[in-house]
């Protein structure tokens, strides 16, 4: 099976990551798909923007979950890009709408690393089952309880562990968590022997990010990951398909 290339915080290297431009980049790049990361707004809207705090990305400053999302949607998320001055943060379901005429898939990362956004598994699936996206949503946090929290609500969910330690027989420990797919930092994943193999036979994913050189797509995709996730799904293209 071919490694699937997946637009981390949709094409970012060209566009603002996690704005609808930076998702429509992705798709166009031949992407099978995006990640990107949620948090819930101060009147509980699922908002996609990978910090806790909009400093970084926008033209204000402070928490995502003390602003509501009018005010969330006031700022401008063109994260220093000119040519995009204006831009919005999307909410997730804005997302989804940008997905739905397509077979792509979408990898939400739950973003409960540092708040625990209580209801935010309820509101997910239930987004996901309202938009009609069943089967093409991938889940993952940092938060390992999140995700277990999740798989109690739905246990059929693919759901991915993220980590960055390396650490012996992670499948053993998504098989233990009953989680479907693996999400290591690449250079995690390249010092755990056997790993994509291992995984592979055990039907787990390995979902790797972040990956933008080229000698580490040709090296990871000769490996058999599943998928890289990665700012520039053209160079992705390029190198694991010759495109």
């Amino acid at each position: 099976m071919n490694t699937r290339i997946l637009g981390h915080r949709g094409a970012s290297a060209y566009a603002p990551e996690n704005t609808l431009p930076a998702f429509a980049l992705a798709l166009e790049q031949g992407a099978d798909g995006v990640e990107l990361d949620v948090h819930l707004s101060k009147d509980g809207e699922l908002v996609v923007m990978h910090d806790e705090r909009v400093d970084r990305t926008t033209n204000a400053k402070g928490f995502i979950k003390d602003m509501t999302l009018a005010e969330l949607r006031s700022l401008d998320a063109s994260c220093g890009m000119p040519e995009y001055r204006g831009v919005g943060i999307p909410t997730l379901s804005e997302v989804y709408g940008l997905f739905q005429g397509s077979d792509k898939l979408i990898n939400v990362e739950i973003k409960t690393d540092i708040f625990d956004y209580p209801g935010i598994c309820d509101k997910l699936l239930a987004l996901e089952d309202g938009m009609g996206m069943n089967g093409r949503i991938i889940y993952s946090s940092f938060n390992h309880y999140t995700i277990c929290e999740l798989l109690s609500k739905r246990p059929s969910a693919k759901a991915g562990l993220l980590y960055m330690s390396i650490f012996a027989a992670p499948w053993n420990y998504a098989l233990n968590l009953k989680a479907s797919c693996l999400h290591p930092h690449f250079i995690t994943l390249s010092k755990t022997p056997d790993m994509a193999a291992e995984c592979r036979r055990l039907g787990i994913e390995t979902n790797v990010w972040t990956v933008n050189e080229s000698e580490w797509m040709e090296r990871l995709a000769k490996m058999g990951v599943t998928s890289i996730i990665t700012n520039k799904p053209d160079l992705a293209q390029t190198v694991i398909f010759g495109k």
